[in-house]
């Protein structure tokens, strides 16, 4: 059962969080910090939204371990390097910048991820571990480098985080849950970063025979305006093959390679406690592979939420099971719509509307989610 929460600390910022608890074993925090105001400056948007997290690790989590952080930037070549200066006091888990701007004309926005009863620690390959009852979950935030193209730098990204994985007795088909790729200029540089994963994925079994991994790829941008792609990750060490359910939903939605890329519609991982499901970066598709509704906003939101739901029950799962979401939005100017929109059917639910291009042109909106939900499965370790 998870619970949903919202706290205004003062009237320029609010906190929306669920809150799920076993009977026993870890707690899971989702977190949303928004400011409210758009009229300050953005170090006053900062010191509120550090000093907000600060008294709510305080008091409403002090019990939680914060294992991942991901800040929505509205300007990240002007942003970053302050936001990087405050962080070295906070700097507490896996790490996520990006320039996606919170679409309510505030200037920056922050996802966190809480658990209870873990023990974490740095690992010297940039992965940041999370352990607990003999899992090690292995969180990559913000990882980039300044090769000559998107294809090169998604080459180099996906390598290099293979050979990271393995030095941690993973491997990428085995143990990678999840991956975010944003990618600049979205509508010139997302085929190159296909092309690349394609390619990659290949060299590591991963192919439409086997499975692929979910993911979300979307338009985000890096300070430096040479990283034209950017990538977080998230992979658990200790996992079975059994634990892995990949979800398709193919009376909604048709198998990515049929249109020529690699990444699952979503994945749910069971533990003896519990299942995690994480929902891909949606849209508005049907199960041939084509836009639904172009130039509709209202019509693709539906349709939109029509497929999570669609995935969600093949997990067993359902909206009343999701934790938090990301909403994104080519036109920020459909934001007063979807807003309205979302808060009518979840107005409990933690998520963050921001401005970033799909993949398509057509799409004008996306959404990924993570959902959790108890579970009993015996032959299963807890979570």
């Amino acid at each position: 059962m998870i619970n949903y929460k919202t706290i205004n600390k003062n009237e320029n910022v609010m906190v929306c969080y669920s809150e799920f608890t076993p009977p026993k074993g870890v707690t899971e925090y989702q977190v949303m910090i928004q400011l409210t105001k758009p009229g300050q400056s953005y170090e006053e948007q900062l010191k509120l939204l550090l000093d907000t997290y600060s008294d709510l690790k305080e008091n409403e989590f002090k019990k939680g371990t914060t294992i991942f952080k991901r800040y929505f930037l509205s300007d990240a070549a002007n942003q970053t390097d302050l936001l990087l200066a405050a962080e070295t006091e906070h700097s507490d888990c896996a790490l996520s910048i990006i320039e996606q701007a919170p679409c309510n004309g505030t200037k920056i926005a922050l996802w966190t991820f809480l658990q209870t009863e873990v023990s974490t620690k740095a690992l010297p390959e940039g992965l940041f571990e999370v352990a607990h009852n003999g899992y090690r979950h292995l969180w990559k935030g913000r990882d980039f480098n300044r090769a000559s193209t998107s294809e090169y730098q998604t080459r180099l990204l996906l390598n290099n985080y293979v050979m990271q994985l393995s030095e941690q007795n993973c491997k990428l088909a085995d143990n990678c849950i999840r991956t975010w790729f944003f990618v600049q200029n979205i509508d010139v540089n997302y085929a190159g970063m296909v092309k690349a994963r394609n390619e990659v994925f290949l060299t590591q079994d991963l192919t439409e025979k086997t499975h692929y991994i979910a993911s979300t790829g979307i338009g985000g941008r890096h300070p430096d305006p040479q990283v034209t792609v950017q990538m977080d990750a998230y992979a658990i060490n200790g996992i079975q093959p059994t634990q892995i359910q990949f979800l398709y939903a193919t009376t909604h939605l048709n198998p990515t390679y049929e249109y020529g890329v690699s990444f699952e519609r979503g994945t749910c991982v069971k533990y003896g406690d519990r299942r995690q499901v994480f929902i891909s970066g949606t849209a508005s598709i049907n199960n041939k592979g084509e836009v639904v509704y172009p130039g509709d906003v209202r019509k693709q939101t539906n349709r939109m939420w029509e497929n999570v739901e669609a995935l969600l029950k093949e997990a067993e799962c359902s909206f009343d099971d999701v934790s938090q979401a990301i909403i994104y939005l080519r036109d920020p100017a459909d934001y007063t719509i979807v807003k309205e929109l979302f808060d009518n059917k979840f107005p409990h639910l933690p998520h963050v509307i921001v401005h970033a291009p799909v993949c398509r042109p057509k799409w004008l909106i996306e959404m990924e989610c993570i959902a959790v939900k108890s579970d009993k499965n015996e032959e299963f370790k807890d979570f």
